[in-house]
């Protein structure tokens, strides 16, 4: 019980903190340009990474037209998460040995007492990205690594990164004319904006192999739940069992009453013409998946 609250302060308290400062600052910092290019550029970038980092370029769950493939890797890039083969290479590793030796971050690394768990979380979370040794893009990624087109766009990172740290200013600052809208709309739509995203996304890593629901039956040892809070911030992703259990599943959230933000979007550029292949939920594996409740004893 007290590693389930402690969890849940850890994810919860960031956000709390946040919505008391915005009272504190409206009118003096804070403007409804500065929330509207927050939202917009945080659901742009976070889309960027669960629909093309993840579910397109990692999982294939999805086939895309070539604007759309440089579209998604661009996108991706600008939530500063890292170039898109590197991660990919990551995220397919953890897939490979998921909270097992060679994953390189399961919070389970270091045993399963409250103590240790603290400590997995902290390296699931954040650590883990500080560490020397990389995983191999040759081994994890050769498809993209062929993709001329695309290493070319994994090599402009910066680039990219600049451009979602600074647009925002550049919007603000036009918008109003001042440098004080500029300095703004860099604070709340470039800096906090991109502190949020990656407190979202990399509690996918931490806290959803902790602590939630495992309604699904994942392979081996891992540990995926789906937790709740997180799924409108995370456009879908924390409903992390599911994708655990069916990997290249285009919907994560399967159940009723899931809301599936990046389903949605890439159900959208399917009835658009730029999607095909979609792999969608199947009922026979999705039954076949599903975790049978204990017996009970008479």
């Amino acid at each position: 019980m007290l590693e389930i609250v402690t969890l849940y302060v850890i994810v919860v308290v960031p956000f709390l903190a946040l919505a008391a400062v915005v009272p504190a600052v409206w009118g003096w910092g804070l403007s409804w340009l500065d929330v509207g290019l927050a939202i917009g550029f945080y659901f742009f970038t976070l889309l960027g990474v669960t629909v093309g980092y993840h579910r397109y370029f990692t999982h294939g769950s999805f086939r895309a037209k070539r604007p759309l493939r440089l579209g998604l890797a661009v996108a991706g890039s600008m939530a500063i998460q890292g170039p898109v083969v590197q991660w990919v290479a990551d995220h397919r590793r953890h897939h490979a040995f998921s909270d097992r030796d060679g994953d390189p971050h399961s919070p389970w690394r270091y045993g399963t007492d409250l103590h240790s768990v603290l400590k997995g979380m902290f390296h699931a979370h954040l650590g883990w990205l500080f560490e020397r040794r990389k995983t191999s893009m040759e081994r994890y990624a050769p498809d993209l690594l062929k993709d001329s087109a695309l290493v070319r766009t994994d090599r402009m990172f910066v680039v990219w990164a600049g451009i979602s740290l600074f647009l925002p200013a550049v919007i603000g600052g036009l918008v109003t004319m001042s440098w004080a809208g500029a300095l703004s709309a860099f604070f709340w739509a470039g800096l906090v904006r991109i502190a949020v995203l990656h407190h979202v996304t990399w509690s996918i890593n931490s806290v959803c192999h902790v602590v939630g629901d495992r309604p699904f039956v994942s392979p081996g040892r891992d540990r995926a739940t789906n937790f709740w809070p997180l799924a409108i911030l995370s456009a879908g992703e924390s409903w992390h069992n599911l994708h655990h259990a069916d990997p290249t599943c285009a919907r994560h959230g399967v159940l009723r009453g899931q809301i599936d933000i990046s389903a949605r979007v890439i159900w959208i550029f399917e009835k658009l013409g730029w999607a095909w292949n979609v792999k969608w939920p199947d009922p026979v594996r999705l039954a076949a998946k599903r975790r049978q409740p204990a017996a009970v004893g008479g």
